[in-house]
């Protein structure tokens, strides 16, 4: 393996609890949190600052994120849709911020209703605020290896969306398997496209485990220099939007793995 350190993204509180069928209560989130900052883990989304109506799951996020004892050491993150998403997140007190949106145009209008470049457009005005405060930008990218409506994803169509966001000024860049489908020949393809694009250092891997096969991207990436990765504790996660997909990939998996 090339890289000689390997940074892990806790999404666990964020991307897992968001597809849980019911309501954790907000102390119990606190606590969760509290937990995976003793861990050693130095980078964790917490909650997501979307509209209640869209993921009821984390309708408590502001509370949630005053609610926590911060760890000097941890950075806590928030996904935000749009510039009202970020500016309920800044008066909270987020450190980072992670913005989304697909390399599908089917599955960024069923996801959040709008086309791919609209969706660049909601995003626009709020980096440069984000930046003038200091606060960290990763933008997620959805279906970078398969979509459930359009199936498999050019590696071309990924890499005009990461053009667009680097152009945008955002600090890094996950591509994720949201669905789960990919496979290390894919993922080396779509590396392979990518990293000519920007530095391996501020880009990121967010796999999922549909078919068994996150763990072995995971080392495929590793091989090419990617350090970074989304995972989430017990394997937590899905999408509400993208029928069948499991979990993300197990944050203890890829610990017993390195």
């Amino acid at each position: 393996m090339n890289p000689p350190h390997v940074t892990l993204i806790e999404v666990g509180p964020r991307d897992g609890l968001q597809h849980e069928s019911t309501f954790l209560p907000t102390q119990d989130k606190i606590k969760f949190i509290q937990l995976l900052t003793e861990t050693g883990v130095r980078y964790i989304e917490v909650t997501s600052f979307v509209s209640p109506l869209r993921i009821p799951q984390l309708r408590d996020h502001t509370e949630v994120l005053q609610g926590l004892k911060p760890n000097p050491q941890v950075t806590y993150a928030a996904l935000v849709p749009n510039l009202q998403g970020f500016e309920a997140s800044f008066k909270a007190g987020i450190q980072a911020i992670a913005l989304f949106t697909a390399a599908s145009e089917t599955f960024n209008q069923r996801n959040i209703h709008c086309s791919i470049a609209e969706s660049l457009e909601r995003i626009k005005p709020l980096i440069p605020l984000a930046k003038q405060h200091h606060i960290t930008i990763r933008a997620h990218i959805s279906c970078a290896v398969g979509c459930p409506f359009e199936g498999p994803i050019p590696p071309s169509k990924v890499a005009q969306v990461t053009e667009a966001l680097l152009q945008l000024g955002v600090d890094e860049i996950s591509l994720a398997d949201t669905i789960g489908v990919g496979t290390p020949k894919q993922i080396l393809a779509l590396l392979a496209v990518i990293q000519p694009l920007m530095k391996t250092t501020a880009l990121a891997l967010h796999l999922h485990d549909t078919y068994g096969q996150a763990l072995v991207n995971l080392f495929a990436a590793l091989e090419k220099d990617v350090s970074r990765f989304d995972t989430a504790v017990a394997g937590l996660g899905g999408c509400p939007y993208a029928p069948h997909a499991s979990g993300n990939v197990a944050t203890e998996e890829v610990l017993y793995c390195l």
